[in-house]
Formats: C-alpha cells, structure tokens, sequence
C-alpha cells in the first residue's frame, strides 16, 4: 500500500487519528496475541517539541503512521516501513516490564517524550525528557531509538514516492 501525505489536514485531523490509535480494541481488528509479541500489539510515541508536535503509530499488521502538526500525515503499510515498525513493537515488548501504568492520553510537555505500548491488557506509558531517550540516558531509549528509525523510513518511502509521481 502506499504511503499518504497530506498537508492539508489540519492538526484535528492528526489528534483524532492519535485518541482513535490510543483506544484501539485489537479484537474489533482481529489482533491475537503472537508467539513473538504476546502482549503488544502497538506503540505511539508522542513528542512535543517548540516548533510542534509529532506522534508515532506503529500497529503489529505492519500499518504505521506519522502525524506532525507541521506537515499533516504520512502513513501506510510499505513492506520496509513495516519491518522498521516490527522492531519497534519488539523492542516495546521486550521492555514492556520497565514501562509503568498507562500515563493518560494528553501530549507530553514541550521537550518530552511518551512512549505507549498497546498492549492486550491495556496501555503502559513512560513519560521521560526526549533528550534523555535520545542520548542514552533512559532505560528506554533503545525503544526510542527504533522509533526514529520508523520515522525515518516512513521519510525515505514518502520522499521517493514522491520522486517518482513528480
């Protein structure tokens, strides 16, 4: 499936795709638990920055999408974008342990990070400085580490697609 960017939405638009990604009921999908992810089916990550926000939704069907307030949505189920989201969703079951209890559904404050998983039980959040995620200094950053490496196929796909339209 291809990858879709719209800079036409509005930041409403990323905000309901968001609260409906954070309430998502895998039975209503179809979504069991697997041998290699028992109890994640899913993870956002959430960071607010001073120039806006950004969310990242990665499901275990492969399906990802990157909502910005700057530049909307783009979103799909590339095979190499799902792989990346795979590792993702890996690394969130593999430190689903250090996460605590769901953190709620509001944005993080400026210059943070959430990380959720989705899991068959609920949601598990860990609310932690975005600075301390990327330089090491957070149990989870190796999660947050996978996250930007989703984020950054998602970039490279919808850049050449768009290379090839144009």
């Amino acid at each position: 499936m291809p990858l879709r960017k719209s800079t036409s939405r509005k930041a409403k638009a990323g905000e309901e795709l968001r609260a409906n990604a954070l309430d998502l009921d895998p039975a209503e999908k179809g979504w069991e638990p697997t041998p290699e992810l028992p109890r994640v089916f899913g993870g956002v990550i959430d960071l607010t920055l001073p120039m806006g926000a950004a969310t990242l939704v990665g499901f275990a069907d492969g399906s990802t999408s990157l909502y910005t307030s700057a530049a909307g949505v783009i979103g799909g189920a590339d095979e190499s974008v799902a792989r990346v989201t795979r590792a993702f969703l890996l690394g969130l079951e593999a430190h689903l342990d250090e996460m605590g209890r769901d953190a709620g559904t509001d944005p993080p404050a400026v210059e943070m990070a959430v990380i959720h998983a989705l899991t068959y039980d609920g949601r598990r959040s860990v609310v932690a400085p975005e600075d301390d995620l990327g330089y090491g200094r957070h149990p989870l950053s190796e999660v947050f580490h996978l996250a930007q490496r989703v984020v950054t196929e998602l970039r490279r796909v919808d850049d050449q697609q768009r290379g090839s339209r144009g």
